[in-house]
C-alpha cells in the first residue's frame, strides 16, 4: 500500500506516520518543503528501523502542481491513499496566510489527486471549526453549509477548503474534522501552547495561590469538542482502511465533551489546585443586543484586539469558546470503528499527562531581569537534583540568564530530558549524571567537570532526601538517618571539597546550600532530615570564616515547604500552603544576584528566635502540630488524601511554610 502525506511535520502528521508505517508492505511519500526538510528528517529519527519506508517528496502545497513534474510521473497511478493535513491552524492568523495556505493550498491538492488518478482517496482533515463560532444546537457529521456565521480567518477556511474538497475533487474522498486536539494521553506529548494550554500557567498559578480546600466559583460556559491526538490518528487510520465509507464526514472527538468548566476543573486536579464548589451558566445575550454588541466589536481596532489579547496571554477567539453553544455529533465515527479497539478516552483520564508534560516542556517563559543577566552570563553553574523541582526550575532561569548550567543528579534520562528543555528554550546546559550518595562517584564527576570547564563559578547543593517519620517510629530504621546523612550532608561536603581549590586559586567562588526552615523551627517528624542540613549548615558557617579572604561567599537559604516530587507522597500536603518551586527558584537567582549569608522566611526567622527566647513555648506549638498531622494516612483512620480537619488547615496556614 502507498501512501503519499502533507503537513507531516505537523502534530497531527507524526502520529498519523506511526500508524502508516506500522502497516506491512507499506510505502509512505511525505510531501516537504525544502525549508522543512531538516526538520523532517529529524522527526524520522522517532520511527527507528520504519524510517526506511518514508520516502521524502519536496514540494510545497501553496506552489500549482505541488511538486516536480518527474516526481509526478513517478507517483502518478502508484497512490492509494493521499492524506491532505497540511494547514495553518493559528487562531491569530491573517486572512492572507489563511487563504494562501488553507485554501489555495487545498485546491492544489485536489488537482495533484485529481492529476495522480486511479483507485486514490483523498482524505482531508478538516476541523469542528466549521460550524463557526457561533452555531447554536447540535451539528452532525452530515452537516455543512448551514449559513453559520464564518467570518474569522481559521474557522473561515477550514468551511471553504472542505468546500473545496466537496466540490472540486474528482477521486474519492473522506473528511476528517478533529475537535480541540491536545497532547497524547498516554504521554502528554504536545507541539505548542493551544487551546486550553493558553489558561494552563493561570491554573498554575491559582494552584499555588489558592489553597485546595477552598471552594471557587466557577463558569459552566459550552461544550469543548476535545480529543487527545494519539485517538485522532489512530481513528484517521482505521477509518482510512475501512470499505464503504467514501464520501463520509467523520468528527474525531470525545463523545460526551465537556463544558468549558468540566475542562477547567479537570486542570485545576491534575495542578493539585482548589474545586469549584459551583459553577453558574454564562447568560445568553438578548436578542436586542446582538447588533450593538456586534457594531461595538467592528469599532474596536484589529491591533486593539491583537494587543488586548498579548496581555492576557489568549487569543480572543478561544475565549470565546466560553460562549459555544454548538454541540458536535460524532455518531457516524463510532459506528466506523465500532469493530476495532480505537476509542476516545474522556479528558479527566488523562489530563494528569497533559499537565505534567505542559510544565516539563511548554512552560519554557522565564523573566530575568538585566541585573541577573549581568550577574550570570558566561558563568559555570553547577546544580545538583537538576532533573526535578527546585533544581529543575532554577536551572532553567540559570540559563535564560546565559549561565553554562552544569546538570547533576543520579538519572541520566531525566538529565538528558531537563538539558533538552533548556536548549529548546535558547539555554547551554551540559549534563554529568552522578549519585550523590557515593563518595567516589562525586569525585568521579568532579573531576570530569573540572577537566571540561576548568572551574565551577557557583556550586548549587540543593539535592537532598527528606524522611517525614516522628523518631519513636524510627526506632527499628537506623539506616533512615545513615542514608539521610550521606546524602544531604557527606556529598554536599564531598562536592564542595573537590571544587573549593579551583576557586581559591581564581579568588572567586560562591557556595549556595538549599537548607529547610525546618532547621530554624525544629520540625517535628523530620529529625533526620533536619539534622542533616542542620550539620550541612553547621559545617558552611565554618567554612564562610576560612575561605573570605578568597572571595568566596556562602549562602544557606532556609526554603519553606515548596510542592516538589519530594513531598508529593504525602497527600496532606496538597491542602496546605506551600511555595510553588518557581519561588523557590527565584529565591535561589537572589542569592546569587546579592549574595546574602542566608535566606530565610518571616515565619522561618520568627522560629527561631523564638526557640531562643521561649523554647518551652516553642515546643508547645511544635507539640500541638505534631499531634494535629499523623505520620500516615492510616494512623488515624483517615483514607488517602481525604480533606484535612478545620483545624488542621487553620493550624498550617498559621504556620505557613512549615514542615507538620
Amino acid at each position: 500500500m502507498n501512501y503519499l502525506v502533507t503537513g507531516a511535520t505537523g502534530f497531527i502528521g507524526k502520529f498519523l506516520l506511526e500508524h502508516l508505517l506500522a502497516r506491512e508492505e507499506s510505502k509512505v511519500y511525505v510531501l516537504v518543503r525544502e525549508s522543512s526538510r531538516e526538520k523532517f528528517e529529524d522527526i524520522a529519527e522517532r520511527y527507528g528501523d520504519l524510517k526506511k519506508k518514508l520516502h521524502i517528496v519536496s514540494g510545497d502545497i501553496t506552489t500549482s502542481g505541488l511538486m516536480a513534474s518527474e516526481d509526478l510521473k513517478k507517483l502518478k497511478g502508484k497512490i492509494q491513499h493521499l492524506f491532505h493535513l497540511a494547514a495553518v491552524y493559528d487562531m491569530n492568523m491573517d486572512d492572507e496566510t489563511a487563504d494562501r495556505v488553507n485554501n489555495e493550498g487545498t485546491r492544489n491538492v485536489v488537482a495533484f489527486a485529481n492529476e495522480l488518478g486511479g483507485d486514490v482517496v483523498l482524505h482531508h482533515v478538516s476541523s469542528v471549526a466549521v460550524a463557526g463560532s457561533k452555531f447554536v444546537g447540535k451539528f452532525t457529521e452530515n452537516m455543512f453549509d448551514e449559513g453559520q456565521s464564518i467570518t474569522h480567518p481559521y474557522y473561515r477556511t477550514k468551511y471553504q477548503s472542505e468546500a473545496i474538497v466537496r466540490s472540486e475533487a474528482r477521486v474519492a474522498f473522506r473528511i476528517y474534522r478533529p475537535g480541540v486536539v491536545v497532547g497524547h494521553s498516554q504521554t502528554g506529548e504536545m507541539d505548542k501552547i493551544d487551546g486550553p494550554y493558553y489558561f494552563a500557567k493561570a491554573i498554575q498559578q491559582i494552584s499555588y495561590r489558592v489553597p485546595k480546600w477552598l471552594p471557587l466559583l466557577g463558569i459552566d460556559g459550552g461544550k469543548v469538542a476535545i480529543a487527545p491526538v494519539d485517538y485522532v490518528a489512530s481513528a484517521m487510520d482505521a477509518i482510512a482502511h475501512k470499505p464503504g465509507l467514501d464520501g463520509k464526514c467523520f468528527h474525531l472527538m470525545q463523545s460526551n465533551s465537556p463544558s468549558v468548566g468540566d475542562l477547567l476543573q479537570a486542570f485545576l486536579e491534575a495542578a493539585h489546585g482548589p474545586e469549584f464548589a459551583k459553577r453558574v451558566p454564562i447568560p445568553r445575550m438578548p436578542r436586542a443586543m446582538k447588533p450593538l454588541a456586534k457594531r461595538l466589536q467592528n469599532a474596536v481596532p484589529e491591533k486593539t484586539k491583537k494587543q488586548i489579547a498579548d496581555a492576557i496571554g489568549v487569543p480572543l477567539s478561544v475565549l470565546g469558546y466560553a460562549f459555544n453553544q454548538a454541540v458536535f455529533d460524532d455518531r457516524q465515527a463510532r459506528a466506523a470503528l465500532k469493530d476495532t479497539d480505537v476509542r476516545c478516552p474522556d479528558i479527566r483520564d488523562y489530563v494528569d499527562k497533559l499537565w505534567q508534560y505542559w510544565e516539563l516542556f511548554l512552560d519554557l517563559k522565564v523573566k530575568i531581569t538585566p541585573r541577573q543577566m549581568q550577574k550570570l552570563s558566561g558563568k559555570v553553574v553547577l546544580v545538583t537534583g537538576a532533573s526535578s523541582g527546585i533544581g529543575f526550575n532554577t536551572s532553567k532561569k540559570l540559563a535564560a540568564a546565559g549561565a553554562k548550567v552544569i546538570l547533576v543528579a543520579r538519572t541520566k534520562e531525566k538529565l538528558d530530558e531537563t538539558r533538552s528543555i533548556i536548549e529548546k528554550a535558547g539555554g547551554e546546559a551540559h549534563v554529568y549524571p552522578c549519585d550523590l550518595s557515593d563518595m567516589k562517584d562525586i569525585d568521579r564527576m568532579a573531576e570530569e567537570v573540572l577537566r571540561d570547564f576548568d572551574h565551577v563559578d557557583i556550586l548549587i547543593n540543593n539535592a537532598g532526601r527528606s524522611i517525614r517519620r516522628g523518631v519513636m517510629e524510627s526506632t527499628t530504621r537506623f539506616h533512615d538517618f545513615e542514608r539521610t546523612m550521606q546524602l544531604n550532608y557527606f556529598g554536599a561536603v564531598r562536592l564542595i571539597l573537590a571544587l573549593l581549590p579551583g576557586m581559591a586559586k581564581r579568588k572567586s567562588g560562591q557556595i549556595i546550600n538549599v537548607s529547610s526552615i525546618g532547621v530554624l523551627a525544629n520540625a517535628a517528624r523530620f529529625s533526620a532530615y533536619v539534622a542533616s542540613k542542620s550539620a550541612l549548615d553547621a559545617f558552611t558557617r565554618c567554612l564562610s570564616a576560612e575561605v573570605r579572604a578568597h572571595n568566596i561567599h556562602t549562602t544557606a537559604i532556609y526554603m519553606p515547604l515548596v510542592r516538589t516530587p519530594m513531598i508529593a507522597p504525602t497527600k496532606i500536603y496538597d491542602y496546605v500552603p506551600t511555595w510553588s518551586p518557581d519561588d523557590a527558584a527565584n529565591t535561589v537567582i537572589k542569592a546569587i544576584v546579592e549574595r546574602p549569608k542566608s535566606i530565610a522566611t518571616t515565619l522561618g526567622t520568627a522560629a527561631s528566635i523564638s526557640y531562643a527566647l521561649w523554647p518551652k513555648v516553642n515546643d508547645y506549638i511544635l507539640s500541638k502540630g505534631f499531634q494535629l498531622f499523623p505520620s500516615s494516612s492510616a494512623a488515624k483512620g483517615r483514607k488517602d488524601g481525604q480533606k484535612p480537619s478545620i483545624e488542621q488547615m487553620v493550624f498550617a496556614n498559621v504556620f505557613k511554610g512549615e514542615h507538620w
